[in-house]
């Protein structure tokens, strides 16, 4: 899917920024988007995750039960991509809505050296639809030994993930854009 720049920008720190709807859930996104949850590891989480809707109602729904029982604990949805973020990128943008719930995205590089390391900032899915912000600078390596920092243009993975809890997931996610 390429890059669709939306007319208009945004404020930030005095300079505007253009915002670039990463993913708007629309044509084969099925095909773009796998759920994972931790059985791959021996974990007892379930779930479900797919696309509903079509057009501007299209959205990727994420719903299940995570438990942390036998050193499990999550559920997600996962794009990996080839095309390159601009180094400009300063965050995402997400439309979301859900149970209330404290979800993850979880953010990959070709420098992250085990299946599990990756780059997270949580959020809060309120129960209407909302967007939130999450500038890249929120986002923390997940382990000891990985590099503090990362560039955008090297992000090559996002998942939105129900994580280290229990408790029932139920999440939506209408848009994704970078600012």
């Amino acid at each position: 899917m390429g890059w669709k720049t939306l007319v208009g920008g945004l404020m930030l720190a005095g300079q505007v920024v253009a915002e670039t709807t990463f993913e708007d859930f629309s044509g084969d996104a099925n095909a773009r988007w796998t759920y994972v949850s931790d059985s791959v590891m021996g974990g007892v989480s379930t779930g479900t995750a797919g696309i509903i809707g079509q057009g501007l109602d299209a959205m990727i729904h994420l719903r299940g039960q995570v438990s942390t029982d036998n050193n499990g604990g999550f559920i997600q949805v996962r794009r990996r991509f080839s095309e390159s973020w601009p180094d400009s990128v300063q965050g995402l943008r997400l439309t979301v809505k859900g149970n209330g719930a404290r979800y993850h995205v979880f953010l990959k590089t070709p420098r992250l050296s085990r299946v599990w390391h990756s780059y997270r900032a949580s959020f809060v899915a309120p129960v209407s639809w909302q967007t939130i912000d999450i500038p890249l600078d929120m986002f923390s390596p997940s382990h000891m030994g990985i590099p503090a920092m990362f560039s955008a243009s090297e992000v090559n993975s996002l998942a939105i993930v129900a994580y280290g809890d229990d408790f029932e997931a139920d999440v939506s996610v209408r848009e994704i854009s970078l600012y």
